[in-house]
């Protein structure tokens, strides 16, 4: 997709979606990162290996269904995942999550050493460790890091707070895309 795109992309990950943009921000048209309580791997390193490094208060809840993929345990999802939103709010999440395959926790290239990045922590996250999303951003020698009281799902409980950081981020990879045509 990123490809088929004639114009600057700005890729978003949140969760194992971090290693996802990590790999696939090395494209020249990608003009940023943005990590929303993310992984932030290091060529060497996989979301596995951080989470072995420092398990979150979750990973208990993990499992490992029989088709590769991980899980999180429906019946604690809310309080694994999203402890700041409504039982309904969790309950939808629980019952549409898109679980990653255990090898998507792999060895990405790091475009955060080429492209202007931008991190969001969550201090609540039970899912990826706060101190892991502190570690992580520290090295992104990010234009912004934010610290949300938030659960893993920022997105949804904080939502507000997400879109500023993500136009900003659009912001000035607007303006350095234009500076590259100039």
């Amino acid at each position: 997709m990123i490809a088929q795109w004639d114009g600057p992309v700005l890729l978003v990950g949140h969760s194992y979606g971090g290693a996802v943009i990590t790999e696939a921000g090395d494209r020249p048209n990608v003009v940023g990162l943005v990590y929303i309580a993310a992984f932030a791997p290091d060529a060497g390193e996989s979301p596995g290996g951080i989470t072995g490094k420092n398990p979150p208060v979750a990973a208990p809840n993990l499992a490992p269904g029989s088709d590769g993929y991980l899980w999180i345990k429906k019946e604690l999802f809310q309080e694994s995942f999203c402890q700041d939103l409504t039982a309904d709010e969790a309950l939808v999440m629980a019952v549409t999550q898109k679980a990653p395959l255990a090898s998507t926790f792999g060895d990405p290239a790091p475009a955060w050493k080429k492209k202007p990045s931008w991190y969001q922590i969550s201090s609540e996250d039970r899912m990826i460790a706060p101190a892991s999303q502190v570690w992580m951003s520290g090295r992104l020698d990010a234009k912004k890091v934010i610290k949300l009281n938030a659960s893993h799902a920022s997105l949804a409980s904080r939502p507000a707070e997400i879109a500023a950081l993500i136009d900003e981020a659009a912001a000035i990879g607007k303006t350095q895309a234009a500076a590259l045509k100039a």
